[in-house]
């Protein structure tokens, strides 16, 4: 696939330097023009000559590293309409973005790569933080491995649990005897991390616990390069990553029962490459969506979710279909009309 801008970067040299980014700001966009829905502007925008509504005001978002290169991408198509909206996004992992700031007021969304916790949900009701879901992908999480790695092309899920459960696997013999006699380096995500939550359901469940000998990081390229650089490495982390890298590492592919399905946009939509794919969220909190230039983003990540070109090819998940993106929107709007 050849790389395509997303907002002045190309999509490999995007989804590479985000890996590595903990924060961006997004403001100063030179490009102007109407809103995406209308009405007043509770955010103090001022109008122009015509009498059109501009729209202004700050944004911001925390979260999943996951969903964060497809915020950025549409954060930056959003500026190019709305200049004077000034966007900050933070790379925090789903479940710090939730405890450190969406869940205690200091955030207007929260990207993340599983559906929030109970947990996450009462520390958002003490704080009288309501919200709102919506479903914005579907990702894969991939499993790489080095490129000289040639023992294994193909794992089970239940290899997988042998690997990174706690008190599993050491080496890579202990998995399958005609593998190597050599340690297994694992290279993951840290446990605030959406992937990490999401990794340990589907894989080890409730009977087993995450194994802490790892190098864990919220940074997916430094679990890049640490399989990279090491031929026993083993690590995991979202699709889009992957596919901006695919000369860097190997990916697995996945038997769970019905032969190796490897990771792709068209497996995770079919449903086939299972059990690691998975849906990607925002949450708005509902109090902010009362002003309209946070409204109007809303709306905005909604109709972007079924864009093809920049979901699926620009950054590399499965989009919404106008169908369920459509629902998304009604549901949304709903919301709006509650607390405007």
């Amino acid at each position: 696939m050849t790389d395509s801008p997303t907002g002045g970067f190309s999509r490999r040299r995007f989804l590479t330097s985000t890996g590595a980014i903990g924060a961006l700001a997004l403001a100063g966009c030179t490009e102007q023009s109407g809103g995406s829905g209308g009405g007043a502007d509770n955010s103090g925008g001022s109008t122009d000559g015509s009498g059109s509504s501009q729209l202004s005001g700050e944004i911001t978002i925390t979260g999943s590293s996951t969903v964060f290169p497809l915020a950025t991408a549409v954060a930056n198509e959003f500026q190019k309409q709305h200049s004077q909206v000034d966007i900050s996004l933070s790379s925090t992992g789903s479940g710090g973005g939730f405890s450190n700031h969406f869940c205690v007021g200091n955030s207007e969304f929260n990207n993340a790569s599983r559906p929030i916790s109970s947990e996450e949900e009462q520390l958002c009701a003490d704080n009288g933080v309501e919200y709102h879901e919506i479903n914005v992908a579907t990702d894969a999480v991939t499993v790489i491995v080095n490129t000289e790695n040639d023992w294994v092309d193909c794992v089970t899920p239940e290899q997988l649990r042998q690997m990174w459960r706690a008190d599993g696997a050491s080496t890579w013999a202990d998995v399958n005897s005609e593998w190597p006699d050599e340690p297994i380096n694992r290279f993951g995500a840290a446990d605030t991390s959406g992937t990490f939550d999401y990794f340990n359901e589907a894989i080890l469940g409730e009977e087993a616990d995450h194994t802490s000998n790892y190098e864990a990081t919220e940074q997916d390229n430094l679990i890049l390069q640490g399989v990279q650089q090491d031929q026993y490495g083993i690590g995991y982390f979202g699709f889009a990553y992957y596919q901006s890298n695919t000369d860097a590492v190997k990916a697995l592919s996945i038997d769970n029962g019905d032969g190796c399905v490897e990771p792709s946009l068209e497996t995770a939509k079919a449903g086939d490459y299972q059990p690691l794919s998975r849906p990607l969220f925002t949450y708005p909190r509902k109090s902010a969506l009362a002003e309209e230039h946070i409204a109007e983003f809303a709306r905005f990540f909604v109709e972007q979710s079924a864009n093809t070109e920049l979901v699926s090819e620009e950054i590399g998940y499965v989009p919404r279909t106008e169908e369920g993106m459509q629902e998304e929107l009604d549901a949304l709007n709903s919301v709006i009309d509650e607390v405007q």
